[in-house]
């Protein structure tokens, strides 16, 4: 049976335009509803890694990417909630989560820097091996170096896949298709063909549909719009 593969940019909570307010636990929940089979999540905030699986019902694997800035995302997390819109990641520090079926078989995780010096914000790709899905990978990267930020996480998870083992690529990639060189690559290494957005879901050695965006009154709760990115998934298998 096909899986559900889905990528979010949690925006740390907010809504558009953001507000004192946040809505993790809202749009994990919404998010994980339909009952997904992987979810990947970017702009976590690290405060909420532990509530992850009880929001979700799902395995979470969780990679941080940046540490709190106070040194306690407990204490970074009762800062920001003075104000989510204004504070966001900036006390409480960031972090990349995989949430997996529970009854999928993870085997592996592995977690890379895809950042270097002078490239702003440390960055990272984290990767599962799940028997049902090949090697999931999920990563999020910095504009003016998307390019390459792109091309290093692409590396990394192929080196993880055993021979003609599927690979999946999701995440906010901050390139659109079309900018950069690395579409092309992945084109040319038999991906499968990019969404229009920034955030996508890129597979390799197994059959899938295209990705496609939510609509926005997928995500819109209560009168408000969740995130400034849109949630992107599509099937394989």
């Amino acid at each position: 049976m096909p899986l559900l593969v889905r990528t979010w940019n949690l925006f740390h909570g907010n809504a558009v335009p953001p507000g004192r307010r946040a809505y993790l636990e809202a749009m994990v929940r919404l998010a994980t509803a339909d009952e997904p089979d992987v979810v990947c999540l970017q702009e976590v905030p690290l405060w909420a890694l532990e509530r992850l699986g009880d929001w979700s019902g799902m395995s979470a694997a969780v990679a941080v990417a940046r540490r709190p800035l106070l040194g306690s995302a407990a204490l970074g997390a009762v800062l920001t909630h003075v104000h989510h819109g204004l504070l966001r990641s900036a006390l409480t520090g960031q972090a990349n989560a995989i949430l997996v079926r529970r009854g999928l078989g993870v085997q592996d995780e592995e977690l890379r820097q895809i950042s270097r010096r002078g490239e702003g914000e440390r960055r990272v790709c984290q990767a599962l091996r799940i028997a049902e899905a090949g090697v999931v990978g999920n990563f999020h990267t910095t504009g003016a170096h998307a390019d390459e930020q792109f091309r290093r996480a692409a590396a990394f998870v192929e080196e993880l896949a055993a021979g003609d083992e599927p690979v999946i690529l999701c995440g906010d990639t901050n390139v659109l298709p079309g900018d950069g060189r690395i579409y092309d690559e992945l084109r040319e290494r038999a991906y499968s063909e990019p969404g229009p957005g920034i955030d996508q879901i890129l597979v390799r050695g197994a059959p899938s549909t295209p990705a496609v965006a939510w609509p926005e009154e997928r995500r819109r709760v209560d009168g408000r719009l969740l995130s400034d990115h849109a949630p992107v998934e599509l099937h394989v298998g």
